[in-house]
């Protein structure tokens, strides 16, 4: 089965199983691995690697779909819980794998911020058992820091299926403020004002009691709580500011620098074809230095012409006598004229 076939096959059936996974875990309104991972044994995650696939390919190419599929919940617009869940969940995925060796986890680097978000609100709660998980997946080296969270490659796109969110696992900012509705505001008055008569009538005047304007409190709270979420995302945004004001100040000086170099090299001066004729006419009808110096290029002499040159030609050729083991009959007729001569004297 292609890799594609693969991906729509099991990527719907896959996801729900997921999702009702999270689901469970979210009734349990807890954090800790031990809830989690009764409910994973309870499902029976661990038996997903064992069946349906068949070849090393397949087996591989469903391993990077769960990840892929797990990967969307550790983050936002998911809630807190949802978030660790997602992140057991990778690593129950991870130690249950059935190649070798392991795939690992893909991470972009532009998610990596919200992960370690994600450990720092944990470890500053004390949720030591989410941090551990965490760390050990660092100390495996389960992650791959990548560019983007799947490979692109040639018609990428339309194999990409998109991750709708559920809504029941997404993370709501305004709680508070959809909790301090108009209506609950009434029914706490009313409540208090109820508890307020019963405990005058109950308790004597004298002995000091105060009576506290509860309605005025959880106003006071909830107003206080929104004005904090103002300002972080204050600072959010001007956070967002300074560094688009950042790329900008740099787009403008790469732009500036493209504009400097496309007119320095945009205005070269090209002569008219008569011009142009009329130089073609001056090099082939020049003098002998303007054809030497537009002609074509001599090549160099050879190493024996240099080495003639630097060092000329000998005065007189230097004379090597031949000694040689059988005599020229000239030489032979040389020798008897001698001893004639001598033989005279």
């Amino acid at each position: 089965m292609s890799r594609k076939k693969l991906c729509e096959y099991y990527w719907a059936p896959f996801k729900s199983d997921c999702e009702e996974l999270l689901g469970r875990f979210q009734q349990t309104e807890s954090v800790r691995y031990e809830a989690f991972s009764a409910i994973w044994r309870k499902m029976e995650f661990s038996s997903v690697f064992f069946s349906g696939t068949q070849s090393d390919h397949e087996k591989r190419s469903f391993t990077r779909l769960t990840f892929t599929i797990a990967y969307r919940y550790i983050l936002p617009p998911y809630s807190f819980q949802i978030r660790v869940g997602g992140l057991y969940m990778i690593y129950g995925f991870y130690n249950t794998q059935s190649i070798w060796p392991k795939e690992k986890i893909r991470i972009a680097l532009k998610d990596w911020y919200d992960v370690k978000k994600l450990i720092a609100d944990a470890k500053s709660c004390q949720h030591l058992d989410v941090v551990y998980v965490f760390k050990r997946l660092l100390s495996s080296k389960a992650f791959c820091f990548t560019a983007m969270p799947q490979k692109l490659t040639f018609e990428s796109s339309e194999r990409i299926i998109q991750h709708n969110v559920n809504e029941e696992f997404r993370d709501h900012k305004n709680r508070v403020a959809e909790l301090v509705s108009t209506e609950m505001l009434e029914e706490v008055a009313n409540v208090h004002d109820h508890y307020e008569r019963l405990k005058k009538s109950s308790v004597p005047s004298s002995s000091g009691v105060t009576l506290l304007n509860l309605t005025y409190l959880v106003q006071k709270c909830a107003f206080e709580y929104q004005q904090w979420q103002d300002k972080i995302a204050a600072e959010k945004e001007k956070n967002s500011k300074k560094e688009t004001t950042q790329k900008s100040e740099s787009s403008s000086r790469a732009d500036m620098l493209a504009a400097i170099k496309s007119k320095s090299y945009g205005h070269v001066s090209k002569g008219m074809k008569s011009r142009r004729h009329r130089q073609v006419e001056m090099v082939t009808s020049g003098s002998g230095a303007d054809q030497a110096l537009f002609g074509p290029k001599r090549r160099p002499p050879s190493l024996r012409t240099r080495t003639w040159q630097n060092f000329g030609k000998p005065s007189k050729p230097e004379q090597t006598q031949e000694w040689l083991l059988s005599v020229m009959e000239e030489d032979k007729n040389a020798l008897k004229r001698k001893d004639i001569r001598r033989f005279k004297w």
